[in-house]
C-alpha cells in the first residue's frame, strides 16, 4: 500500500527552512499556479514571488527559486521573502 506522503526539503543559500514529510505543496510556477501531492509526475520548473504553502497551513514567503520533484521528494531552492511586520501603533 502506498502512504500519500512525500519528502520535501526547502532551503535558501544561507539556511535550511524546511524538511518534513507533507501532503501537499501549493507553488506558484513561473508558468502558473499548482499543487503537488504524493507521487507526482517528475519535475523542474522556476518559481515565482509569493508564498510555499504546506498542508495548506503553513505559508513561506519567497522572492523567487527553483523547484525538482522526483521520485516522492521534492527539493526547493528559494531566495527567501520578506516576513511580513505587525502594524504598530
Amino acid at each position: 500500500m502506498y502512504k500519500s506522503l512525500f519528502k520535501c526539503v526547502i532551503m535558501s543559500p544561507r539556511k535550511l527552512i524546511f524538511e518534513n514529510e507533507i501532503n501537499s505543496i501549493f507553488l506558484t510556477g513561473d508558468r502558473g499556479e499548482y499543487e503537488l501531492l504524493a507521487y507526482h509526475y517528475p519535475l523542474i520548473g522556476a518559481l515565482k514571488r509569493g508564498e510555499v504553502i504546506i498542508n495548506w497551513n503553513e505559508a513561506i514567503p519567497i522572492e523567487g527559486g527553483v523547484i525538482r520533484f522526483f521520485a516522492n521528494e521534492c527539493t526547493i531552492m528559494v531566495e527567501e521573502g520578506k516576513v511580513k511586520e505587525e502594524a504598530k501603533n
